[in-house]
């Protein structure tokens, strides 16, 4: 009988814990009176061209924005792949979407590299890039988690990132309207978006 009781406040502590922990999660991921996610803001980084671009040249189209890295051995090439099918689905509503690639490996996902990498994708895709501090600034705006994960006694060179992985969808004015998980069926994506055209 004890040993059940001991049992039950353990569970009910550990539901108490993950749902504060939860709740805390979601004050961070969503701010303001009307519960808006406090996603997105300023950002200032280099597109594949080697142009300086800011979150402002991308008002006046809605944005698909992805966080990932060229070196990404299936995530980043799943997401992409993804957020392509659903422009090709939206067809003529494709031209009123920008989709932007944001690095979050700015060490090696030079402009060059991602210059590269994006055409595979999609003709319209742009791949944003910058300096550490650049790009670490653009992955707070979006609450994205990234860190560097390496082997012991592995070349310096050779390592992967860990990192969260939701496709953005931004008004025409770079405000959060609603994100897209790891996965998401690229149809849905499309009438989903479809809805803010």
């Amino acid at each position: 009988m004890k040993s059940r009781l001991v049992l039950l406040i353990s569970i009910v502590a550990v539901l108490v814990a993950g749902g504060l922990a939860g709740r805390h999660y979601w004050a961070m991921f969503v701010g303001g009176e009307n519960n808006v996610a406090d996603i997105g803001g300023p950002f200032t980084l280099v597109d594949h061209t080697g142009k300086t671009v800011t979150n402002a040249d991308f008002h006046g189209n809605l944005s698909l924005v992805y966080f990932g890295y060229t070196y990404c051995p299936d995530v980043c090439p799943t997401a992409l792949s993804g957020i392509a099918e659903s422009l090709e689905t939206l067809a003529d509503g494709a031209d009123q979407i920008t989709p932007i690639f944001i690095t979050i490996d700015p060490e090696r996902d030079t402009p060059e590299a991602m210059a590269d990498y994006v055409e595979v994708f999609h003709p319209r895709l742009v791949g944003l890039s910058g300096s550490v501090d650049q790009v670490t600034a653009a992955a707070r705006a979006y609450r994205v988690f990234f860190a560097k994960v390496q082997e012991k006694d592995s070349d310096p060179e050779d390592y992967l990132m860990d990192h969260s992985a939701y496709t953005y969808l931004m008004d025409r004015q770079g405000k959060f309207l609603m994100h897209f998980p790891h996965g998401a069926d690229p149809v849905q994506m499309a009438q989903d978006i479809a809805q803010y055209l």
